[in-house]
């Protein structure tokens, strides 16, 4: 176990109403030197703070010095934060990073295979993808209960129909994601009335779906809240979703054997199952991130 003192700065403020281009070297929070790790996520929604958090935790347990910036808005933002310097650490999820970064990848339900490319793609940039878990949280199309009702809707298939009548509400970078509009158009057919930008399965979707405002969001697999609602997962009878193994990165400068074996340790023990069930203690018992976090880690003899 390291000696390093332990100092936590939340500093996720410091990219409010940055663009992807404003993240750069200069920009780095850390005021502790080479010894500090930054811990960051893609999209600030529970799930992803959850597992960052956890990495965060059992690092510092270890006696490193820890950082979080946990307000990074998508996936571009903080990868280009990654590749900069700017974090050090974060949970990623293991398709969408794939096409991320090669859109002509061969993405698929192998995690294995999946993990093993994107690996090649990120070593060039000095980052190290670790062991995924063996959670998962895929993309879930759903439709309000109404809607559902409406147009007999169970499978994104019988979606393809009556999308010309419906609006269609997601992260607002979704009509470039091949996991989102480009995919549904592919491998679906499916074309909406109308799209509104809103955010990556959070709360700005939930509460659209249940105002009508949007008739289809796009949630997560783990989400909570499409249980609460009433709402109607669309079986992805075609899958057009791939593997989404929950998986941590790391600036390869910053791994060592021991980074290495704390944050694969967290990997080992999550699941859908845990995920989805710490998510609803955030969204829906609301209780406190860091506290879900460290129940989790303390549980499973991690702290």
């Amino acid at each position: 176990m390291r000696a390093a003192a332990v100092v936590v700065v939340v500093v996720g403020a410091l990219v409010a109403g940055c663009t992807d281009s404003d993240v750069g070297p200069t920009r780095r929070p850390s005021t502790g030197g080479s010894d500090v790790i930054v811990v960051g996520v893609s999209g600030a929604f529970a799930e992803n703070q959850i597992v960052a958090e956890m990495y965060a935790q059992v690092l510092e347990h270890a006696g490193y010095t820890v950082e979080r910036l946990l307000e990074l808005r998508s996936r571009e933002s903080s990868q280009n934060a990654l590749e900069a310097g700017v974090i050090d650490v974060k949970p990623e999820y293991l398709s969408s990073l794939l096409l991320f970064l090669d859109p002509n990848a061969e993405a698929s339900a192998d995690a294995a295979d999946v993990a093993r490319q994107t690996a090649g793609l990120l070593r060039s940039e000095g980052v190290t993808l670790l062991t995924p878990s063996a959670a998962q949280d895929t993309n879930q199309f759903v439709a309000n209960a109404e809607t559902a009702q409406r147009f007999d809707l169970t499978t994104m298939s019988s979606l393809a129909a009556v999308a010309g009548q419906l609006t269609f509400g997601g992260p607002p970078e979704c009509p470039q994601r091949p996991f989102c509009l480009p995919g549904l158009h592919e491998v679906y057919g499916v074309l909406f009335d109308d799209f509104t930008p809103l955010d990556a399965g959070g709360p700005l979707t939930v509460d659209a779906l249940k105002a009508d405002e949007v008739q289809i969001g796009l949630l997560f697999s783990t989400d909570p809240s499409i249980g609460q609602n009433g709402f109607v997962p669309l079986v992805d009878d075609r899958h057009l979703q791939n593997a989404e193994n929950i998986t941590p990165l790391i600036r390869s400068e910053k791994l060592n054997v021991e980074v290495r074996a704390l944050l694969d340790a967290v990997s080992a023990r999550l699941s859908t199952e845990k995920v989805t069930e710490l998510v609803g203690n955030v969204v829906i018992d609301g209780q406190d991130v860091a506290t879900v976090a460290n129940g989790f880690l303390t549980a499973n003899g991690l702290l």
